[in-house]
């Protein structure tokens, strides 16, 4: 039995996931979480104490690599961590020299090229050979999958798509106003309701998911989708407004690099019913139309496993070129 090791590293928790190899896709055998301690070292002396004792523990599998899925930047071909915003102290960190004492092939990527790789392999672009991955969650950014391979560009940032400027202005994120992670991320639509709500209670009509300004710091993009679903007309306004930039920016990319397929996770799995119809309004009215009629968008198809999966898929990929 062929093992895979796959490390899921973010800023308030890491995720351990050991899986069989597999000739369809792994079978993940076990997980486990635990919140990310103050300190890199200490992050990684867990990563090597607790495979250590699972490996010992499972004497009958051999293990084939390690995949480590982390948000960016990264320099991926040096193994390095370059200080991502949501892991303060994490600067230029040596990711493989820090696992090497396992003995295992290793490997290091973003979590939306991650992503990719896992939702081509195994999830709704199965089949496709040129193929774009949305995160859509807490930020926006991109995994490409270009003529059969990932492609990462030369200095392994491309798939920036968060910071592409949709609007000379309008929410920020990624450093910039008006960008397509400024409109389309859970941080971007949270900001949004924050604004539209500040502007209901000053006229003295609340909506459902901002009752009075003691609950506006606690507004979300879970709690407006919840008062979409309900029908409470200032959300389903954000909603409406979310997909309607989520549409321009994929028109962009679908221009630029006319793919069969673009999978999108996250908030997109979740309130496909409200972003998909301005959504598609707008890549009628601005895709060349036979870019737009080879393309499809659907959500992505591992659902609520797809970072298990994604680091996994880098594990795969280590355990290929080893």
């Amino acid at each position: 039995m062929e093992l895979l090791i796959g490390i899921d590293i973010g800023g308030t928790k890491c995720a351990l996931v050991y899986a069989k190899r597999g000739a369809d896709r792994p079978e993940i055998l076990e997980r486990e979480a635990f919140p990310t301690p103050g300190s890199w070292q200490e992050v990684f002396c867990r990563f090597r104490r607790r495979i250590g004792r699972w490996l010992a523990a499972h004497p009958e599998g051999k293990a084939a690599a390690v995949g480590v899925s982390c948000g960016g930047p990264l320099d991926s071909r040096a193994g390095l961590i370059l200080s991502p915003p949501n892991l303060p102290g994490w600067d230029r960190v040596d990711c493989l020299r820090e696992l090497a004492p396992l003995g295992l092939p290793a490997a290091l990527r973003n979590d939306a090229d991650a992503c990719a790789l896992a939702e081509w392999r195994w999830g709704a672009g199965r089949g496709t050979r040129d193929m774009a991955f949305l995160t859509f969650g807490t930020g926006m950014g991109a995994g490409l999958i270009l003529d059969g391979k990932l492609y990462t560009g030369r200095s392994g940032l491309a798939g920036e798509a968060g910071h592409i400027r949709l609007c000379e202005d309008g929410p920020e994120g990624y450093g910039k106003r008006g960008s397509f992670e400024g409109f389309c991320s859970g941080g971007g639509i949270a900001r949004m309701g924050r604004e539209a709500a500040e502007k209901a209670l000053a006229a003295g009509n609340p909506p459902a998911f901002c009752p009075d300004a003691a609950a506006l710091p606690g507004i979300t993009a879970r709690s407006i989708g919840e008062a979409a679903d309900a029908g409470g007309p200032l959300a389903l306004e954000i909603y409406r407004r979310c997909g309607f930039y989520l549409g321009r920016g994929l028109a962009v990319l679908i221009d630029l690099l006319n793919p069969e397929r673009i999978v999108i996770g996250s908030i997109f799995v979740r309130q496909e019913a409200l972003l998909r119809p301005p959504m598609e309004e707008v890549l009628r009215a601005e895709c060349l139309a036979g870019a737009l009629a080879a393309c499809r968008v659907v959500p992505a198809g591992l659902g609520e496993q797809i970072g298990d999966y994604a680091c996994l898929s880098i594990a795969e990929e280590a355990a290929r070129q080893a």
